[in-house]
């Protein structure tokens, strides 16, 4: 695939509207979330579908999020749970994406679902609710990035493994979160935490007065984001390093080690450590070691608690045999 990417602010008074008509001619555009950059196709379009596979060169079998305009959307695509219900009325909008039995005659293409009887549900914070609403269908939207590689936080981060695979780029800055979004299922125990994210699951469990399960190790693919190398930058990922070896990069959390200067480039992700202040800058600091200047990569350990979970998830994928 070889076409120009147009830029365009999203602060642009045309942005929206060239949003649309690039959708409803079935080609991509890349739009911010409060999470990061997703990679945009008319949900119900088989050409914008497979062209959002082909870009990102994404397995087939790994299914997608369909982001929609309001819960009457998504009432439209999913039969929801009284539990699903009360999470989407509490949460959305926002990063939470909710995995549903799909409703008979949603029109959903069938690439978007990979063959589930299931299809992953989300109404984020952003232009895409927007977008959805004046096409009056849902937007299927994975991150914005080469399947597997770093995701996006910035436009620049999209372009960089895009430019020239997708029809346009709405940029809107760095995302707040910078992580993308919690993902629960339901099985027959109740709702499960398919993928942490900034919506933790304390979070959920007070909302739903009960636990929510955790999902099964090696279990078949349910939702996005559940590949086991997912996330990576060119180099080897090094977790829970103590400090760095010489040569390596250094991606810390809290006060640095003195050794830090044996560090071939370094970056904190929160001097302070402050999780949600990590989370945002994740990704963002494996972009910026995303080159073959950057063979190795460690990275400081990162507490397993609150956004911690997600952090460390994203990282245990980054740091995985390819």
């Amino acid at each position: 695939m070889n076409q120009t990417t147009h830029r365009l602010a999203l602060d642009d008074p045309q942005a929206l509207d060239e949003a649309v008509r690039v959708l409803a001619a079935g080609d991509l555009v890349a739009v911010p979330t409060e999470t990061v950059y997703g990679l945009c196709g008319d949900a119900t379009n088989g050409r914008a579908v497979a062209g959002i596979f082909d870009a990102k060169g994404r397995p087939s079998f790994n299914p997608l999020i369909c982001h929609v305009a309001s819960l009457a959307m998504a009432q439209r695509l999913a039969v929801f749970s009284p539990e699903a219900l009360i999470l989407a009325e509490r949460f959305w909008p926002g990063p939470l994406t909710l995995v549903l039995p799909v409703r008979a005659g949603a029109g959903l293409h069938p690439l978007v679902v990979a063959g589930l009887p299931t299809v992953a549900l989300r109404m984020p914070r952003g232009p895409l609710p927007e977008i959805a609403g004046r096409m009056d269908r849902p937007i299927a939207a994975p991150s914005a990035n080469r399947s597997g590689r770093v995701s996006p936080t910035t436009a620049e981060h999209v372009l960089r493994t895009l430019d020239g695979r997708i029809a346009l780029v709405l940029d809107g800055g760095p995302t707040a979160h910078g992580l993308e979004s919690t993902i629960v299922g339901f099985d027959a125990d109740g709702p499960v935490l398919l993928r942490p994210g900034p919506v933790v699951a304390a979070d959920l469990s007070e909302v739903l007065g009960r636990a929510v399960g955790e999902r099964k190790e090696g279990s078949a693919l349910s939702a996005p984001g559940q590949l086991s190398s997912h996330y990576a930058p060119h180099g080897t990922v090094r977790l829970d390093a103590e400090r760095p070896l010489s040569g390596e990069c250094w991606i810390g959390f809290g006060p640095d080690p003195a050794e830090i200067t044996d560090a071939a480039a370094a970056t904190n992700l929160s001097p302070r450590g402050d999780l949600r202040e990590a989370a945002a800058h994740l990704f963002a600091a494996l972009s910026r070691f995303d080159g073959p200047d950057f063979p190795r990569i460690a990275v400081a350990p990162i507490p397993r608690e609150g956004l911690g979970v997600a952090i460390n998830d994203r990282l245990k994928r980054a740091a995985a045999a390819r």
